[in-house]
Order: C-alpha cells, then sequence, then structure tokens
C-alpha cells in the first residue's frame, strides 16, 4: 500500500484538507488542526479502499457476516491505520517537512468512547482480523456520543464524567444520511388484507430516524477494508413552533431530546424503570435500523430475498442485539410476505450466536409488560416463535413442563434474550472451551440436549498486530531479527521463537526490553499524574472490569498482608513489588466502587509510609483505556488472572499480557485453561479450586468464617479491614466476607486464599532467577500465537458463517 502513496503525495493532500476544512497552511495550522487534517487523508485511503473492495466483493456475488454488538472498543485510530496500511513512515516523513512529530499527534486523538471492556475490546479486534483476512464484513453498533463515562477519583471515590470523544473522533466518520431508516417504538399494532397480504400498519407509534455513520477499518497489508457503522438517533416528528414562539422551548424540542438520549451514553444505568427503557430502546434502534439497512443492500445488488441466507450473516454477540431475530422476521414477513414457515427457515439459517457469560445475571431478561408497551410489534413475533418452539420442545421432552418453562423465550413474566437467541440461531459458541462446556452442560443444558449440532466452541483471541507489533515494537524488532516478520500475518509461527529460550543473548535483549518498557510506562504515569514508579520493582498487574468475580478483592487480601509484614518488620527482606490496577465499575455497582475505595486508600496509607513504599507500592490508573493499556500492558512482569473458577467466559487481556511476555498467576478459569495447555505448567502459575471443585464446595455449604478461623495471617487480614487505611475503615468489607447479607464471601476470595498467597510466593521467589525468568517470558510469547483473533475470524467463517476471503 506504502509504494503508491509517496511522500510528497502525503505532504500535498495534508496541505489541501488544510486548506479546505480549516483555511489554513501548514505553518499556520495548530496540532489539533494538523492532527485532523492527517486523519482526513487516511479516512480517505481507507474509504478508497473500501470501494475497490466492495466492488470485488459484489462481482464475485460474496457472502458476507454482518457483526452485531451493544459495543466496539477501539481506542485510537491513527496510528493503527497507518501501521495497518504501511504508511507510518511516509506519513512521518512528510510530516517532518512541516516541523512536525507524527508521535505527538497521536496524543491528540481521544479514545473512542464506544465500549466498556472485554466485549467491547473483542469486537474490535475482530473487525481488525476480518479486514486483515480480507473477509467481507461490516460490524454495526451505536454512535454513542459520550460512550461509558470518564472516571474520576475523588478522594478514593468513583465519581463518573462524560466521556467526550466526538470532537477528536468524529473526523474518522463518514456521514450517510442517504442511507436513514425509520425505527418505530410504542403505539398499536394494526393489520388489514391488501390484494390477498395481510399489511401490518401502526397508531401513534414513536418514529425515529436512524442515521449511519461510517468508520473503515485498516487491514493489514490486505485488499480489504472493513465498515463499522454507527447509528445515530434523529427526531423526524414535526418541531412544535406554536410552543417554540410562545417561549416553551423546553416542550418544543421535548421530542428530540427523547429522541437522541437513544445514543447519548452506552450501558444507562437500569436500576430504574426509566434506565431498563432506554437499553431496551437502544437495543431495538440498533437492530431495526441494521437489519433495514442490510437488507435494503441486498436487495439494490441481487433485487430478491430469495437468496438471503446464501449470501449473508448475521452474527449476534452477547444478547444485547437478539432482537434482531424478530426484527429480520417482522421485515420478511411484514414487508415482503414470507410465510412464517420460510421466513423462520431463513432466519435460523442466517444468524449465529456468541454467549459471553454464565452469570445467570447477566443473561438479559425484560419485563414482559414493559416489553410489550414498547415494542408491541416485536412482542407479538416473539410471542408466536415462543408458542413454536414450545410445541417442539414439547416432541423433544413430552410432558416435561418444568423443563420447556425453563427453556421457554417468554415465561414468568419476563422476555429472555439469552433462549431468543439460542432459538432463532443455528450455531451458539463459548469463547473458551471451559466456557463452551458450562453452557452445555448447565446454563444451555436443555437446549443442548434438544439441539445438540448447535453448540461449539471458539477460543477468544486478540489483535496481535495492535498489541504486540504496534504496542511493543521493541520486541516484534527481536522477533524479527530472530523468526522473520511471517508470525505479523502467520501469528502461529510465534512457536519457532521457542528455538531461543537457551540463547543467553535473546533473553538478555527480553529483560532490557522489559525494563525499557517499565520505564516508558513510568515516565507516562508520572507526565499524567506526577507520581514516581520504582522501575525496579516487579510490576504486577490486574486490568480488567471491576467485579466481584474477577477478585480485585482477592489481590488486594493479599497486598494488606505484605503490607502488614513490612509494617511490622521495616527490614524485611523482600522483593519490591509495584501492584497496579485499572478498573472502571459500573455506575450502580456498590460493592465494585467499595473495592476501588479500599485500593485507593491503601495506596494513600502505603505514600505515607516511605519504609513501606520502598518495597511495595499500589497504583490504581484513573479512567485505564485502550490507550493507558498500549503502555502499560508490554511493561507488565505478573498477569492477575484469578477469576473465580467457573465465572470468567474467556478473558483476552490475559492474551495480551501473555503475548508481551507477562507470566500469570490464575485459577483454571476462562481461557487460563488453553494458556496452560499451550505454554505448560513450569511457566505459568495456577493456584486456587477448580470449576468442580467450586461447585462441590456450594454443594456443601460454604462458609467463609471456617476459612478465616483456621488462617492466622487471613485473620490479620481481615482484622486489619475493621482499623482501615488512609483514616477509614473498612468494616463492610469485612462484613461482606464473614456474614455478608444473605451470602458471606458469594465469590470464595477466603476459599482461595492461602493457594493464592503461597503460589503468589512462588512466583516472586522465581523472579529472583532473572534468566531464567526471560526464559519463561520468552516462551509465554512463543506459545501465544493460538491466541490471536486471526485464528479466531477463520474458524467463525469456517464453522459459521461460511463467507471466503476475497482477493
Amino acid at each position: 500500500m506504502n509504494k503508491n502513496y509517496s511522500t510528497q503525495q502525503i505532504k500535498e493532500n495534508i496541505e489541501l484538507k488544510l486548506s479546505r476544512y480549516f483555511g489554513c497552511t501548514p505553518a499556520e495550522a495548530s496540532k489539533e488542526q494538523m492532527y485532523k487534517a492527517v486523519a482526513i487523508t487516511v479516512r480517505d485511503i481507507l474509504t478508497e479502499k473500501r470501494g475497490s473492495f466492495k466492488k470485488a466483493v459484489n462481482k464475485q456475488g460474496a457472502k458476507r457476516v454482518y457483526y452485531m454488538c451493544m459495543e466496539f472498543l477501539l481506542g485510537r485510530s491513527l496510528k493503527t491505520n497507518l501501521c495497518n496500511l504501511g504508511l507510518s513512515e511516509e506519513y512521518a516523513k512528510a510530516l517532518e517537512g512541516f516541523g512536525v512529530e507524527l508521535d505527538s499527534l497521536y496524543d491528540c486523538e481521544p479514545d473512542a468512547g464506544l465500549g466498556n471492556g472485554g466485549l467491547g475490546r473483542l469486537a474490535a479486534c475482530f473487525m481488525d482480523s476480518l479486514s486483515s483476512l480480507d473477509y467481507p464484513a461490516t460490524g454495526f453498533s451505536i454512535c454513542y456520543e459520550y460512550g461509558l463515562f470518564k472516571q474520576k477519583i475523588v478522594d478514593g471515590m468513583q465519581v463518573e464524567l462524560p466521556d467526550v470523544w466526538l470532537p477528536g473522533g468524529e473526523v474518522w466518520l463518514v456521514p450517510r444520511t442517504d442511507r436513514a431508516f425509520i425505527v418505530r417504538f410504542g403505539g398499536k399494532v394494526k393489520e388489514k388484507w391488501v390484494n390477498g397480504h395481510m399489511e401490518v400498519y401502526y397508531e401513534g407509534a414513536e418514529e425515529i430516524e436512524a442515521v449511519p455513520y461510517d468508520m473503515m477499518i485498516s487491514g493489514a497489508d490486505s485488499d480489504a477494508a472493513s465498515r463499522l457503522r454507527l447509528w445515530r438517533a434523529r427526531d423526524i416528528q414535526n418541531f412544535n413552533m406554536g410552543l417554540f414562539t410562545q417561549g416553551q422551548y423546553a416542550q418544543a424540542v421535548q421530542n428530540s431530546t427523547r429522541a437522541e438520549a437513544i445514543c447519548k451514553v452506552l450501558y444507562p444505568s437500569d436500576n430504574h424503570e426509566e434506565g431498563k427503557l432506554l437499553r431496551l430502546s437502544q437495543q431495538y434502534f440498533l437492530v431495526s435500523a441494521s437489519v433495514q439497512s442490510i437488507i435494503r443492500d441486498h436487495m439494490a445488488l441481487y433485487g430478491t430475498l430469495e437468496n438471503l441466507e446464501d449470501k449473508i450473516a448475521i452474527h449476534i454477540n452477547d444478547t444485547h442485539p437478539a432482537l434482531c431475530i424478530p426484527e429480520l422476521m417482522r421485515i420478511l414477513i411484514d414487508d415482503y410476505f414470507y410465510s412464517w414457515e420460510d421466513a423462520w427457515r431463513k432466519v435460523v439459517k442466517i444468524c449465529s450466536y456468541t454467549n459471553h457469560t454464565v452469570l445467570p445475571e447477566a443473561l438479559e431478561t425484560w419485563n414482559e409488560e414493559l416489553f410489550r408497551i414498547k415494542l408491541p410489534r416485536m412482542y407479538q413475533i416473539i410471542c408466536e416463535i415462543n408458542e413454536r418452539f414450545c410445541r417442539e420442545a414439547w416432541q423433544a421432552f413430552p410432558g416435561n413442563w418444568q423443563r420447556i418453562s425453563n427453556m421457554s423465550v417468554v415465561g414468568y413474566g419476563a422476555v429472555r434474550m439469552a433462549n431468543l437467541s439460542v432459538v432463532g440461531s443455528h450455531s451458539v459458541n463459548g469463547v473458551s472451551q471451559l466456557h463452551s462446556n458450562i453452557l452445555k452442560k448447565s446454563v444451555f443444558n436443555d437446549f443442548y440436549n434438544m439441539y445438540p449440532e448447535r453448540f461449539d466452541n471458539v477460543t477468544n483471541g486478540i489483535a496481535h498486530r495492535r498489541w504486540l507489533c504496534y504496542s511493543n515494537p521493541d520486541l516484534a524488532n527481536l522477533l524479527d531479527e530472530t523468526i522473520g516478520t511471517g508470525y505479523r500475518h502467520n501469528p502461529e509461527e510465534l512457536s519457532e521463537f521457542a528455538k531461543f529460550a537457551d540463547d543467553a543473548a535473546v533473553l538478555d535483549r527480553i529483560r532490557n526490553i522489559k525494563h525499557e518498557n517499565k520505564v516508558r510506562f513510568a515516565d507516562h504515569l508520572y507526565k499524567k499524574t506526577g507520581k514516581k514508579l520504582n522501575t525496579h520493582t516487579v510490576y504486577d498487574v490486574q486490568i480488567k472490569r471491576l467485579h466481584e468475580y474477577k477478585r480485585q478483592l482477592l489481590n488486594v487480601l493479599n497486598i494488606i498482608g505484605l503490607y502488614i509484614d513490612i509494617k511490622n518488620n521495616p527490614n524485611l527482606d523482600i522483593q519490591p513489588q509495584t501492584f497496579i490496577f485499572g478498573a472502571k465499575a459500573a455506575p450502580g455497582y456498590q460493592m465494585a466502587k467499595r473495592i476501588i475505595q479500599l485500593i485507593c486508600a491503601l495506596s494513600k496509607d502505603i505514600d505515607a509510609h516511605p519504609e513501606i513504599k520502598e518495597k511495595l507500592d499500589v497504583v490504581f490508573l484513573e479512567n485505564y483505556d485502550v490507550t493507558t493499556a498500549e503502555i502499560l500492558i508490554p511493561s507488565a512482569e505478573i498477569s492477575e488472572q484469578i477469576s473465580l473458577a467457573g465465572k470468567e467466559a474467556s478473558g483476552t487481556g490475559c492474551m495480551k499480557l501473555m503475548i508481551n511476555g507477562a507470566l500469570t498467576i490464575g485459577t483454571l478459569d476462562g481461557a487460563n485453561v488453553e494458556m496452560l495447555d499451550a505454554v505448560g505448567e513450569d511457566n505459568m502459575f495456577i493456584f486456587g479450586m477448580t470449576a468442580k471443585e467450586v461447585e462441590d464446595l456450594w454443594t456443601r455449604g460454604y462458609r467463609s468464617t471456617e476459612f478465616y478461623a483456621n488462617n492466622e495471617r487471613l485473620k490479620r487480614i481481615i482484622n486489619h479491614l475493621y482499623i482501615g487505611f488512609a483514616g477509614e475503615s473498612f468494616a463492610d468489607i469485612a462484613t461482606y466476607l464473614l456474614s455478608g447479607h444473605g451470602i458471606a464471601d458469594p465469590f470464595m476470595c477466603l476459599a482461595d486464599f492461602e493457594s493464592y498467597r503461597l503460589t503468589h510466593d512462588r512466583l516472586i521467589s522465581a523472579y529472583k532467577d532473572r534468566q531464567n525468568w526471560s526464559k519463561k517470558s520468552l516462551l509465554n510469547t512463543a506459545a501465544a500465537g493460538y491466541f490471536a483473533a486471526d485464528r479466531c475470524i477463520n474458524e467463525y467463517a469456517e464453522k459459521f458463517w461460511n463467507i471466503k476471503p476475497i482477493k
């Protein structure tokens, strides 16, 4: 790609954009204007690529995949796009001619506020691989004005502020006002017979216009550029001029305000009725606009829907877009007059579903009455789906009403999105082998017995070019020198690196690269916060959404033990350790927020005691995001993957840390199981109960107080919570662990504590042998090739979507 764009052409393009959009020359341009001009030139290159690729797809009549997800956690786009296009050097040289450093422009770009955690980051990685592997693909989501939230820590407490990303991120979006669609909410559904067909129409429905904004996703040295289509909501009902002229401005724009609320914020709090309604509205808005767009494009190309299932695949990423199943049924039946049976056959062949959780509270359900009022036509169709499915289930399980009731899509006053996703899809997969087995054995066991052929596994993967090659260029250069550059496109070739496990010079390089990355992160943190890190301590990192099952609290309990040890004996001979946390808690999740307070108070207390800080430090990263991760992950030496066994579906942070040479301490949960198989037990530190042992302990009756009473160290740690840190008691967390409100210690921190502590001690002892540690680090990188998103996408394409790369 870089051969087609000379440095001079790039300079001329940038000058043209500055003149056209900002009315200035390169000498007059601010850094912000220069960033936007550069971004527009890159966007134009991608748009041109997309156009050429689309022509090739259309010419071949190729099948396409449409990937639906409520979030895409993209991070910054400029650096990744330039790297993928192979144009970084050319752009750097062009900008040098203007006296501007390319690296300085990267910092002008905000992280795109379109995601929360692992789900959104996985979707972003998949879009990268779909482009890199030349698959015809489109992603669909919502163009959130504020994203999730910007996390501010005030006196140790999380405060949520608006995440304003569009002023800098909007430059990547191409508005397509010619492709807008109408989405209807509420009202009454009416029917009438016209020309031998039943025609469905609506009375009193609220109509909102969905306007698409397209973002192009580059691939690495590929022909393809995928499209991420983001929908904005716009009111189309008449503006009330009468009210406005009377000075009643708020009432005059009330409809617009209500419409715009749909795309204001990702995951609005749903601990009240209005929040639930808004979430439901967001989900239907996404799928209705997206499915209408898919059908419109298909009809424009083929003029018929008879071949629809042969030409499109729709993937439901978690349950949020599950309403695409009844929405596709609505369009086929109401707009194109298909019979129910023919429409249903098409829908099931088209749709596939990835489950991302085994937690019952995360398997979405909606209040049936709320659903009926907000989405009356969807309710009618889902009730019909449910009735027909229950009749089919009766044939499979005759007389077993309880079983059928549990499998039903509508039951006990709730509409169940996970059940809908399984019933309406031809394939259902988990995201790690353990997770997929749990789905078959427990969560969806009845469905598995009824539809065994639908269930499969695709273990998650990461965009290895972004997280290794672009985020850790020194390690990538070492790989290039030792095994060649083939791994950049064929990540399984990383296994060749294992041949250098006993090469002293290579191990020295690995150790030096890791230290330089630690220095780089420490410099970044100091510039951002003023906090200094000792780069000669071991960096122990836990970066993930704050949730009880992920057990940041277990990590903290062990840190408190070390804190007490050093406080009692400041001369203790101990390996200096820096524990780094990055996490956001959902706004309404009080226990998660309280754990953040505990981490921050502990950090503040340590800062006040230099004799402790010399050997132990705790850092909580405010507003942890993708850009911070790109600097932190290459510096990490220990990766904390310590969720309660059987609770984590997969995880992808574990893979990013592994490929960058961090050593994992973890339970046999999620992807840890397969990582252990890949790297071997000598190079990974496993502790705690298995999923089966957790289940058995619950069955026998788990009493956390027994572990407290029988472990003196644990007793001292929990008792110290009553005393607290930095002047604040955390007696409530001690109570949560020992007596709780209903269930004490629901995620078994105390049951796994001793195993965790001893394994962590063993891990720190291993760190003292730096040569052997570097060898383990090398072997982790070498074993990480399997956990690349390229492998995932090829599996999805072959197993579920039946799509082929286009050249």
